[in-house]
């Protein structure tokens, strides 16, 4: 094993290889992947300053907007610049507590993005079912505790990742081929029992994602059943037109964050590992990218403050 500590079993440093078998295109496979950053960058810091400066902004659900592209900014930040270092100048070490620290950062703020998906379903559904007391029921003391929760409920259930892997016997050597460091991806490494790494694995998947859809579910229903008994169909269409950038959202998160998922838990023989690493970084990659793009879109208010602020600029 490279570089190992012989009485500890725990190796000085990890080697991400980035994607096994293409490292000839590795300059061709990291440009869309450094367009999706540049774009989510600059449209996530766009959507805070325009929330934060804009007083028709300053409502639960923008505050939430505001707090998921802070999340995807701080997700982006945990693993991009070390992921185009490998694919641009080759520098594949990471240190071993570098390695759990991103670890821990990168499933903590995923587990963040979800707690904050379900909290604006919920917000939806306040806005909806219960317009005459939204403001009473929402009110920013409510959305710092519920935002404190998200995050102490992501930290609690995540950092117990960083103990497995800390704690285990390594003997394979120190070679990840990955482009960040991958709880299970890292476990394979050691010679010791991991199958209480798997089983944690997929407790912490149903207690973030499987949680927060259930949740999303249930907003939606109630939703659904709420909009029904309208009888305007103004009211219909205004009812559907505010979830809908919410709803493009969970899509934009959950459907590849559970393709990940499973080809990871069960297309290991069929599947190639290329196409495994593509898939985990197009999950961590596209929410952050996109989020920025449909909420801006779909949500009028945001279109409106992007051109009040604009031509604000302009004027003065």
């Amino acid at each position: 094993m490279h570089e190992a500590n012989s009485s500890s079993l725990t190796p000085r440093y990890f080697i991400l290889n980035g994607s096994p078998g293409l490292e000839a295109t590795h300059i061709w496979i990291s440009l869309p992947f450094c367009f999706m950053y540049i774009i989510g960058v600059i449209g996530n810091c766009g959507l805070i300053y325009l929330i934060s400066h804009e007083e028709s902004l300053h409502r639960p659900m923008y505050y939430f907007l505001a707090l998921l592209s802070l999340i995807d900014i701080s997700g982006y930040a945990s693993f991009v610049p070390n992921m185009l270092c490998i694919f641009w100048l080759n520098l594949k070490e990471i240190d071993f507590n570098a390695c759990l620290v991103q670890m821990f950062f990168i499933y903590m703020l995923t587990g963040m993005e979800s707690g904050v998906l379900m909290l604006m379903a919920l917000d939806h559904y306040v806005a909806i079912c219960y317009p005459l007391h939204y403001s009473t029921i929402l009110t920013n003391t409510t959305i710092t505790k519920v935002g404190l929760a998200t995050f102490i409920r992501s930290v609690l259930v995540m950092i117990p990742f960083t103990f497995l892997i800390k704690h285990l016997p390594y003997c394979r050597g120190n070679l990840i081929y990955h482009t960040y460091c991958d709880h299970m991806s890292v476990a394979k490494l050691s010679c010791g029992n991991i199958r209480i790494n798997a089983i944690y694995g997929l407790i912490a998947a149903i207690l973030i994602g499987g949680f927060g859809m259930f949740c999303i579910s249930m907003s939606y229903i109630m939703i659904i059943h709420a909009v029904v008994n309208l009888s305007s169909v103004d009211a219909h269409h205004k009812a559907f037109s505010t979830c809908i950038s919410h709803i493009c959202a969970i899509i934009i998160t959950y459907v590849p964050a559970f393709f990940n998922f499973f080809i990871h838990r069960f297309g290991g023989c069929t599947i190639p590992h290329h196409a495994h690493i593509f898939v985990a970084n197009l999950y961590l990659l596209l929410p952050p990218t996109m989020n920025p793009i449909v909420n801006g879109v779909k949500t009028k208010q945001i279109c409106e403050g992007v051109i009040t602020l604009f031509f604000r600029g302009k004027l003065f």
